[in-house]
């Protein structure tokens, strides 16, 4: 399995700001600094868990789930009309 996790970002009030380099926001009022921090923890997850598959979980729909998701889409079909 291969997976690959890139994001650039800036945030417009301090676009020095990196997260990966930098940790924490030096200005934790500032959403655009929070939000980049946040992004970078999850990316930070995702690798850790690709690198240890052994807690990713796969599964597959059964046949209910497909009948239940038809049924799903024809209600709402029949709500938009």
């Amino acid at each position: 399995m291969s997976l690959r996790i890139r994001f650039d970002g800036k945030c417009s009030l301090h676009p020095r700001y990196n997260p990966a380099r930098d940790g924490q926001p030096e200005h934790s009022k500032c959403e655009g600094c929070e939000s980049l921090y946040v992004i970078d923890q999850y990316v930070r997850i995702a690798r850790r868990r690709a690198a240890n598959p052994s807690g990713l979980v796969a599964s597959r729909a059964s046949g209910r789930d497909k009948a239940s998701a038809s049924e799903c889409s024809r209600i709402s079909e029949n709500e938009s009309a």
